[in-house]
């Protein structure tokens, strides 16, 4: 007896990926990926502003806070958007359920976008639906209010999304010239959500070597915060290599270094003319790149028929910490310090006859609040004994402080100031004559100069 299972008809046993555009800018980005004809993707539009709804490419649109704002806008207040979202919410979660990914796209620092992008987040994870931000940060002349507003929104955001990725409007002079459009500007922004996506839809429609499916995905960018994402293409020799480069040094983005990353998406994309090796090499660039032998790499790799001769490479990094390059640059002052109390390198040093003291000691007054004192170059030049009674004393010297308020270089400061007067001290005292016996003939090289009586 032979068993048939069959799905039944009314369930679609692929992964719904939704975008959902949030405010003008997200409407905007919204518009570009249409009019690209991006294949494997729900749309979804939500605005307090009717006449901008008018003029979307995207047939799916809410209406945001019809009753509060009676489709006139936000104002420029986020806390009219996210009023606006809640009185719509039953509309927003009508249209993203059945959703297993979303994404969410607004720009920061106005109304709609700032304030009702974190009440669709916030209803997408309460449906389970892995949820992913696309944000844009304002430019700096566009003053510290908004941009201070766009900071708060930011925040507001990141509690409810499982991966956000955030696009400084500022960074886009940095690949911009002076011929460059406003439209065209903008437009590289939104090519940015439009790489992801489409990286992200790609393992999903387009068949392959390497296919991944979509808990695959969930693993890579679900919960881990802050990410990155990058595109990019190349033909011709290295091409491979060329596109990986490209695709993890994103310029656009708030953080473009994915080194330590916890999660990594690849995805690799090419004709019929890709080979394993190209694949090996791109792969291995990027895994370089993250530096981190404990990331969580999920590769996959496509063909499009459409790509003969070129090579495109998709990157997605998440879990990147933003605290990460703060803690890196800590460490060369404990190693300073570290090095400074070696017993090593005192010992290296009392194997010479004679040091110089730094005329001026370094400004720790910055850190102990003291003023620094310069060092009386009369104790610059020290015999041998004197020298190697001060490095024994430097060796001797406990670096621990009874006060636990006070800093490492505070500690460092005090030893060295009073290592310093117990020296000149001991240089004050007489030194004693030298006793000579009787019919001992003395060469008077073997007596110090200073110590040398005039004939």
């Amino acid at each position: 007896m032979a068993l048939h299972f069959k799905a039944p008809e009314n369930i679609v046993l692929k992964p719904v990926i939704t975008v959902f555009g949030v405010g003008g800018a997200g409407g905007n980005a919204v518009n570009n990926m249409v009019l690209a004809k991006l294949q494997g993707a729900n749309f979804v539009v939500a605005n307090t502003d009717a006449q901008s709804l008018e003029h979307s490419l995207c047939d799916n649109k809410i209406q945001l806070g019809v009753a509060i704002t009676k489709g006139l806008g936000a104002g420029a207040s986020p806390e009219i958007g996210a009023l606006a979202a809640e009185e719509s919410a039953n509309e927003i979660k009508g249209y993203l359920e059945g959703s297993n990914m979303v994404f969410i796209t607004a720009g920061m620092g106005g109304g709609t976008g700032t304030g009702a992008s974190p009440v669709v987040a916030k209803i997408a994870k309460e449906l389970g639906i892995l949820t992913v931000g696309v944000v844009t940060k304002p430019f700096h002349f566009e003053g510290k209010h908004r941009i201070r507003t766009a900071e708060q929104g930011l925040l507001d955001l990141q509690k409810f999304v499982d991966t956000l990725i955030v696009i400084p409007n500022q960074n886009l002079f940095r690949i911009a010239n002076e011929s460059t459009t406003f439209a065209d500007a903008f437009k590289m922004a939104d090519d940015v959500l439009h790489a992801g996506v489409r990286g992200v839809t790609d393992l999903m429609i387009m068949p392959g070597l390497i296919n991944l499916d979509f808990a695959d995905i969930r693993t890579v960018m679900s919960e881990m915060g802050k990410a990155m994402m990058g595109t990019g293409e190349s033909s011709g020799e290295d091409r491979a290599v060329k596109a990986a480069e490209a695709a993890i040094s994103n310029p656009l983005l708030d953080h473009n270094s994915m080194r330590g990353a916890r999660g990594v998406l690849i995805n690799i994309t090419g004709g019929t003319d890709m080979t394993l090796f190209e694949v090996d090499s791109a792969a291995n660039r990027i895994r370089e790149e993250v530096g981190d032998s404990d990331a969580n790499i999920i590769f996959g790799s496509t063909f499009n028929p459409e790509l003969n001769g070129v090579i495109r490479v998709s990157v997605v990094a998440t879990g990147i910490d933003a605290d990460h390059s703060i803690s890196s640059k800590s460490q060369p002052i404990e190693l300073i310090a570290s090095t400074t109390t070696s017993s090593e390198q005192m010992d290296s040093q009392s194997n010479s006859i004679e040091t110089t003291i730094l005329e001026e000691i370094p400004d720790f007054a910055q850190y102990t609040g003291e003023k620094p004192s310069l060092v009386d170059s009369e104790t610059q030049h020290l015999n041998l004994s004197v020298q190697a009674t001060s490095i024994d004393m430097l060796n001797q010297q406990t670096i621990s402080s009874n006060d636990a308020k006070s800093s490492l270089l505070s500690r460092m400061w005090n030893s060295l100031r009073s290592n310093t007067t117990q020296t000149q001290e001991q240089i004050k005292k007489p030194t004693p004559p030298i006793l000579q016996k009787d019919n001992v003939e003395v060469d008077i090289h073997d007596i110090p100069t200073f110590l040398r009586k005039p004939k």
